[in-house]
C-alpha cells in the first residue's frame, strides 16, 4: 500500500510553520522507511492567503527539503487536515505520497501530459480565468475515465496554484494512470425548497419559462410569497435562495430519477450544480442564474441548510467506507468508525467550499471532524475553494472527498 504522510502547522512565519509540519512528517518517515511502500515522490501543499506573497520561497524550500518529490496544490482563505481547519489565520498543510513513479505526472499551462495516460485527474484552477467551465470539460475529456477532483484558489491576495511551478491563470494539477486507485464522491450543502422544473424558454442566464410558465410566479410560489409588493419579507428570502441545475442531457428517465430522488429525499445529487440566484425582471416576470442556460435543463430553487449538510456529509463517508469494504458494517447514526474500516485507505483529500467550513457546521473544525469521525483517523489534507470541481463540472456549495487506496 502507498505511504501517506501529513503536517500540519499555523504560525506568522511561514518558515516555522513549514519546519514544523516537516517535524510531523519526519516522525511518521521512520515508519514508512521500513515498509514496502518505496520512496516519498508526490507531494500536496496547501496554504492560507496569508503566505501567498511567499509562495515561491516555500516552494522553493519544499523542494530543497524533500529533493525529487514534486509538489500540486493551492491557496485558500483556509486550509485543512484530518480533524481540523485553519481559517483566516497563517497556516499550511502538507501530504508526502509514496506513488510509485510512471502512476502519476504533474501538468499546467507550461507543462503538457506526455508520460501517462490519463485515467483521472487532480486540478486546481485560477477562478479569473476565462471560460473555466469550458476549460475542465476539455480536462476531463483527456483522461479516461472522465473523472476530475479539485478546486478554485481562494484568496484575498493572489489566486495562486502549485505544479511544480507557481501559477496564476488557467489550471494545473497532478494526473493519475489507472493503476492509482481512487474513490470519490461529492457532498452538497443546499436542500430544495420546491420542485425540479423543466426550463422551457430562456436567454442565456435568464430564465423566461418553467414547465411552460412565467418563471417569476414559480419562483414566489416555492419560497411560499405571495408577491414582491412586502419587500421587506421577499428580499431576504430571495437574497438566501439558490438555484440547483441539472443539464439537460439528464431528459427523460434520467430526469424522472433525479427528480424522484429530490422530492423523496430533499436532497441534490453530485449532478446538480448550485448556482446563485442574480437578478429578476418583473416586467417579464423572469429571474436570472449565474450559469448559461439551456431549454430542457432542470432546476429547483433551494437554499442553504446546516442539518442537510452535515447528513450527506455523513452518507458520503459511508458509501465510501462501504465500497472499500464491502464486508463492514454500515456506519451507524452516530458511532465512531472503527479504524478497521478505514484500513485500505491510503491518503485523502478533502475540498470544500470556503462558505462552508466550521462556521457553516456549527463550530471550530465542525466540517472536518465529522468527516474524521466517519473517516476515522486517514491521512488528509485540503483547502477551502472558490469552486469546487468534479467529474467535469464547477460546482458550488459542495464538498469533494477523494480517498486513495492500496490498490487498483
Amino acid at each position: 500500500m502507498p505511504g501517506f504522510l501529513v503536517g500540519h502547522a499555523t504560525h506568522p512565519d511561514w518558515s516555522a510553520a513549514l519546519a514544523l509540519a516537516a517535524l510531523q512528517i519526519d516522525g511518521q518517515r521512520a515508519g514508512l522507511e521500513s515498509s514496502s511502500a518505496g520512496p516519498l515522490a508526490l507531494g500536496f501543499v496547501y496554504f492560507t492567503d496569508h503566505y501567498a506573497g511567499h509562495a515561491e520561497a516555500l516552494l522553493a524550500a519544499l523542494r530543497g527539503r524533500w529533493p525529487g518529490v514534486s509538489w500540486v496544490g493551492c491557496v485558500g482563505v483556509g486550509v485543512a487536515a484530518s480533524g481540523v481547519e485553519y481559517f483566516d489565520e497563517p497556516a499550511l498543510v502538507l501530504m508526502l505520497a509514496a506513488l510509485p513513479a510512471g502512476r502519476f505526472e504533474v501538468f499546467s499551462g507550461a507543462r503538457k501530459l506526455q508520460r501517462i495516460e490519463p485515467y483521472s485527474a487532480l486540478v486546481h484552477a485560477d477562478p479569473a480565468t476565462p471560460d473555466l467551465a469550458e476549460l475542465i470539460a476539455e480536462m476531463s475529456e483527456r483522461t479516461a475515465s472522465g473523472y476530475l477532483f479539485g478546486g478554485l484558489a481562494s484568496s484575498r491576495t493572489r489566486n495562486l496554484h502549485i505544479a511544480d511551478g507557481v501559477w496564476q491563470g488557467g489550471l494545473s494539477g497532478v494526473a493519475f494512470s489507472a493503476d492509482v486507485a481512487l474513490v470519490s464522491r461529492v457532498t452538497q450543502g443546499c436542500q430544495p425548497v420546491g420542485p425540479t422544473r423543466e426550463v422551457t424558454a430562456c436567454e442565456r442566464n435568464v430564465v423566461v419559462e418553467l414547465d411552460g410558465q412565467p418563471a417569476l410566479p414559480c419562483l414566489l410560489a416555492d419560497l411560499g410569497l405571495p408577491n414582491l409588493d412586502d419587500r421587506q419579507q421577499a428580499l431576504p428570502r430571495l437574497r438566501a435562495t439558490l438555484v440547483g441545475v441539472t443539464d439537460a442531457r439528464a431528459g427523460g428517465a434520467a430526469a424522472a430519477a433525479v427528480a424522484a430522488t429530490a422530492a423523496r429525499h430533499r436532497a441534490f445529487g453530485d449532478d446538480v450544480r448550485v448556482r446563485h440566484l442574480i437578478g429578476l425582471d418583473p416586467g417579464r416576470e423572469a429571474v436570472a442564474v449565474a450559469d448559461l442556460l439551456q431549454r430542457g435543463m432542470r432546476i429547483a430553487f433551494c437554499q442553504r441548510d446546516v442539518a442537510a449538510a452535515r447528513r450527506d456529509l455523513v452518507r458520503i463517508c459511508s458509501e465510501i467506507r462501504e465500497e472499500l469494504a464491502p464486508e463492514a458494517v454500515p456506519l451507524p447514526a452516530g458511532g465512531p468508525a472503527d479504524a478497521g474500516d478505514a484500513r485500505r485507505i491510503a491518503g485523502a483529500l478533502y475540498i470544500s467550499c470556503a462558505g462552508r467550513g466550521g462556521p457553516h457546521f456549527g463550530g471550530p473544525s465542525a466540517e472536518l471532524k465529522i468527516v474524521q469521525h466517519a473517516l476515522g483517523e486517514v491521512p488528509l489534507v485540503g483547502f477551502f475553494a472558490g469552486g469546487e470541481i468534479a467529474h467535469h463540472h464547477l460546482y458550488g456549495y459542495t464538498g469533494v472527498l477523494t480517498v486513495f487506496t492500496g490498490h487498483a
